[in-house]
């Protein structure tokens, strides 16, 4: 699912600014902010400086110093030309390795401006509090450019409000603290082409106490069980935490505004708080609300407080007591799940339904306040999209503000968070991160992909997420989409091997385990036939081939794409993704058709024939890829079968849309209550209605050692040795290693896509293990240059780690941006070592590499994949601490004119067939064509008595005798029957797989 970052909005609210009247006689002087004299350069972080941006290579605009006769201020003014279709501005950071500066002592921020009269509103943003200007906290307003010549903008800090559309950070404090301000940002108008000068931006004017005191309530939502008493801490803030320098007073009451009834349901209050000059800053008072006990069955009801202020800031939120819903049978843990669901849908409105099947982006809240407003039933973190800190603490304290917020309607049903965990908790900078499904596909182990997803779950569910939009269960065809690594393989039956994952996540089928600590809701995607797209087939953006058109027969989609849709309904998947793709079924007469849209494979197929109970859970805002309005959009995919929408920022739009089709009849008040139902179901499984804020009982254990050494593990048996000449690996302790590559230290690109951020990035984004730090660890002899400029003579082997640089999506398609070629530097990287000694290569990538030309040169070649954050693995393989074990998941192919080349084509010459996997275990067996038939005779025996362990052996047996006979002799002869082999192990066919290797050793 695209986890696009948030973008820059080009409208922005507020009024316009009035020009500023002379400052009082005891004001301080202006502080200079920008005086455009040459004095702050053109720059970026982490220098000080003024720098461009914008949504795509034409929108930053270009700015230069000026001379100006008529300058404002000195002898030079900024001036900028600019035409901006989506969004561009500049901004002024102060450096990110110096402190931040303290503006709190002024009243406001003005600088002049050259109107151009053009009726524009142009967004003005301040940036406080964070690490750094490009990590802090942004506040906005905006000023209109109505007005000809200089025109001087004051801005009182007091006009700025907390930007909700776009946070790089999600939120720091939500506080305009105004003491570490790291500078400021202009968003230019779209659509307005021209030019703009703007000069003198400074500090003005006196701070007063009601702009540097603000009035705190600490909750804005108070539940309260029935009869008890909700107390309110009402305190007392300062910028700078200086004590306060006059009294400030809050009177309060209660009002009848509610759904609470006073005198019934509650002993109405009023009074005032008074804290006097000289108060210190954190100070709180209590006041408290009684509620009243009346033996009725209820839902919650609400008891609105009014605050009035003196003297500070008003909490820009006063806070609701919630007398807890009470008595109803769907709050009855002891009754079974599906009457009380039946019990809570026949209570709802058809809004409170709407709100149940709606999905939004947590950053897209306009106020926190909607998610009672429109009844909200999910949201989600898209990748990237995380609170700040970014620890286990600040994503379970973000989340339990969210469900706080569900506590506010009438029915109190909590929210289901979401995230893409997609190979550990990614999102979480140290976490542990497991290798990308690709490389778990090459374990060919389903215990450890099980234990893998067992991780993952007690990770994200110690954070206070129970949902994990994972496993990708698409079977790849075409290593050209840039989605590859999300598969565990070309082949159905691997990935069908691999569902285990599921029990990882979940537990057991029955979904009893739901509701344990450890344990997450699972999606399976993308439904269906994600992998199948055709190159050249898709229509978004600049994509090549992901979110295309795969076209097959039925034949083809039930054996392939569907084939592992069905295991994962037998194990109990308790949601389902469908894909942004089209599916044309050749000869249905329909052609391409949305996948969201297709009710005849969702209702039809998935939940009909398949049996799914579970819900459809849409793509990040898919339903805006259908054809028509609006309207037709949520109509369409609604009764195509899907149960909730994550829409992910249009979720008023949604919520009004789908009640008014249901209204008008063009949506069913059935199929509504039929998605809110499993919705529900799913929600009372996972234990929220008892506990809906974060267990972080198991927080310890995220990142830990143990977790890690099974990531470890999983690293090692993921890695593939395709190419072992002279028995060069495993590597000596004693031998004199050249280490180099661009890969070899670098622990975001050994993680790959979706690892903090969507597309992931190079660097040190996360903790963990480099492949390199892990050779050292092992006790080797290694000497690094990462591009092999040091000398390279003296050694006894080479390693170089090359690969490819993170992606994720589309933007990782072949073709747009892409290849499958090595860059140029790797390419001669690997040419200087391997031609100055004996050398292995390693490629960290997420699909294939093309290296057939290089191939001779090269003494041994492994496929690392995307091991993620534990680099020890892949040193534990390379110095013969564990064997190498890994099969190819994917077939390797030749040259890109062959793709896409699968395992059962007719035609198939690959570079390294599908199950290819060279060993370094100490004894590897022998044999000739004697023992390949006596291997046959004695699988076809276990595959009759059900044996499958020893199944499984004696065809693993076969295939090392078969790859020892073959060496680097891979012909077409070879290597189909080869790559069937493997197939047919995987289908439990034993003796018929030991037959086809025998047919590739006879065609060696």
């Amino acid at each position: 699912m695209p986890r696009t970052a948030l973008l820059v909005s080009a409208v922005l609210c507020t009024a316009l600014l009035s020009p500023a009247a002379s400052h009082a006689a005891d004001d301080p002087a202006p502080t200079p902010v920008d005086r455009f004299e040459g004095e702050v350069p053109f720059a970026s972080r982490p220098a000080e400086g003024v720098f461009t941006w914008g949504g795509d290579t034409d929108d930053p605009p270009a700015l230069r110093l000026t001379a100006a006769p008529d300058a404002p201020e000195g002898a030079k003014v900024l001036t900028g030309t600019c035409d901006i279709s989506g969004y561009g501005g500049f901004t002024h950071d102060y450096a990110a390795a110096g402190p931040a500066r303290d503006w709190s002592a002024h009243k406001g921020i003005r600088f002049w401006w050259d109107g151009r009269d053009n009726g524009r509103k142009i967004a003005f943003e301040i940036k406080d509090g964070g690490a750094n200007g490009e990590a802090s906290e942004l506040w906005t307003t905006s000023f209109t450019d109505d007005f000809t010549g200089w025109k001087r903008i004051e801005i009182p800090f007091t006009d700025f409000t907390y930007r909700t559309d776009y946070q790089p950070v999600g939120g720091i404090d939500h506080v305009l603290g105004l003491t570490r301000m790291w500078g400021y940002a202009v968003t230019l108008p779209a659509g307005v082409k021209g030019t703009f000068a703007m000069d003198d931006v400074e500090l003005y004017g006196r701070a007063d106490q009601s702009l540097r005191a603000s009035v705190t309530t600490g909750s804005a939502v108070l539940p309260v069980k029935e009869g008890g008493t909700a107390t309110v801490e009402v305190g007392v803030a300062t910028t700078g935490a200086a004590p306060i320098d006059e009294p400030v007073t809050v009177t309060y009451e209660t009002t009848a505004t509610g759904t609470a009834t006073p005198g019934r349901d509650y002993t109405p209050v009023s009074g005032t708080l008074t804290f006097p000059a000289g108060t210190a800053s954190g100070t709180t008072q209590a006041l408290r609300v009684p509620t009243l006990k009346d033996r009725t069955a209820e839902s919650a009801e609400t008891i609105p407080l009014k605050l009035t202020v003196t003297g500070a800031k008003a909490p820009t939120e006063t806070p609701q007591v919630v007398i807890d819903a009470h008595g109803l049978p769907y709050l009855d843990s002891g009754l079974p799940v599906k009457k009380r669901v039946a019990d809570l849908l026949s209570r709802m409105s058809p809004a409170e339904k709407a709100g149940q099947m709606t999905q939004a982006e947590r950053g897209a809240l306009t106020d926190q306040g909607d998610i009672a407003t429109y009844a909200l039933g999910s949201l989600l973190s898209g990748g990237g999209s995380t609170p700040t800190p970014n620890t286990p603490e600040g994503w379970a304290k973000m989340i339990d503000a969210f469900q706080l917020r569900a506590q506010a309607t009438r029915f109190q049903i909590p929210l289901v968070y979401g995230v893409d965990a997609v190979h550990g908790h990614n999102n979480l900078v140290g976490a542990t991160i497991m290798p990308h499904n690709i490389g778990i596909g090459a374990t060919r182990d389903p215990r450890l992909a099980q234990r893998t997803g067992a991780v993952t779950a007690a990770e994200v569910r110690a954070t206070g997420i129970p949902w994990d939009f994972a496993p990708c269960l698409c079977v790849s065809r075409d290593e050209r989409w840039g989605r590859s690594y999300e598969s565990f393989g070309e082949d159905p039956a691997l990935v069908k091997s691999m569902e285990t994952i599921i029990q990882g996540l979940q537990g057991r089928a029955d979904g009893r385990d739901l509701s344990r600590d450890d344990k997450v809701l699972a999606t399976a995607k993308h439904f269906v036939g994600d992998g199948g797209t055709e190159y050249g087939s898709s229509t978004t953006g600049t994509y090549k081939i992901d979110q295309g058109v795969t076209k097959v027969t039925r034949q083809q989609l039930e054996a392939v794409h569907l084939a592992p849709y069905r295991t994962a309904v037998d194990r109990g998947i308790g949601t389902v993704m469908p894909s942004y793709s089209s599916l044309d079924i050749l000869g249905d007469g329909q052609g391409p058709v949305k996948m969201h849209a297709r009710a005849d494979m969702i209702n039809g197929v998935l939940k009909d024939r398949m049996g799914f109970d579970g819900f459809l859970i849409s793509d990040w805002a898919a339903i805006d890829q259908l054809p028509g309005d609006y309207a037709s959009d949520v109509r369409t995919s609604v009764n195509a079968g899907l149960d909730m929408i994550m829409v992910p920022y249009a979720y008023k739009d949604f919520t009004t849309t789908l009640v008014d089709e249901v209204k008008a009849g063009r949506v069913s008040e059935q199929r509504i209550d039929d998605a809110v139902f499993r919705i529900l179901t799913q929600k009372f499984g996972l234990g929220l209605f008892e506990h809906p804020y974060a267990d972080t009982a198991g927080a310890a254990r995220i990142g830990s050692r143990a977790h890690r050494v099974l990531a470890r593990q999983a690293a090692a048996e993921s890695q593939v040795l395709l190419k072992n000449t002279g028995g060069l690996l495993p590597l000596k302790k004693n031998q004199k290693v050249y280490a180099a590559g661009s890969n070899a230290d670098d622990i975001g690109t050994q993680a790959g896509g979706w690892t903090v951020t969507w597309q992931g990035s190079s660097g040190n984004i996360t903790p963990g293990t480099t492949i390199l730090e892990g050779m050292r660890k092992a006790g080797g002899d290694v000497t690094y240059s990462k591009d092999a400029s040091a000398p390279l003579t003296g050694y006894d082997a080479g390693v170089v780690v090359v690969g490819e640089t993170p992606y994720a999506e589309g933007v990782g398609d072949v073709g747009n941006g892409h290849d499958l070629r090595l860059s140029a530097a790797d390419q001669a990287t690997v040419d200087k070592v391997c031609a100055a000694m004996k050398c292995a290569v390693l490629i960290v990538s997420g699909r294939p590499q093309l290296i057939g030309d290089r191939l001779g040169t090269i003494d041994a070649l492994v496929a690392s994949w995307l091991p993620g954050t534990e680099g020890d693995g892949v040193a534990d393989v390379l110095y013969g601490r564990r064997p190498f074990t890994g099969q190819l998941p994917v077939t390797w192919p030749k040259s890109e004119a062959q793709l896409p080349i699968n395992v059962g084509d007719s035609s198939y010459d690959p570079q390294f067939p599908y199950g290819w996997g060279l060993t370094t275990l100490t004894k590897v067996p022998h044999g000739a064509e004697a023992t390949l038939r006596a291997l046959a005779a004695a699988a076809t025996a276990t595959e009759k008595a059900g044996a499958d362990e020893a199944g499984r052996a004696l065809v693993t047996r076969a295939r090392l005798i078969v790859q020892g006979r073959i060496g680097q002799e891979i012909t077409p002869s070879v290597a189909k029957p080869f790559a069937d082999a493997d197939h047919l192990l995987l289908t439990g066919r034993y003796g018929e797989a030991v037959r086809k290797l025998l047919e590739a050793y006879r065609a060696a």
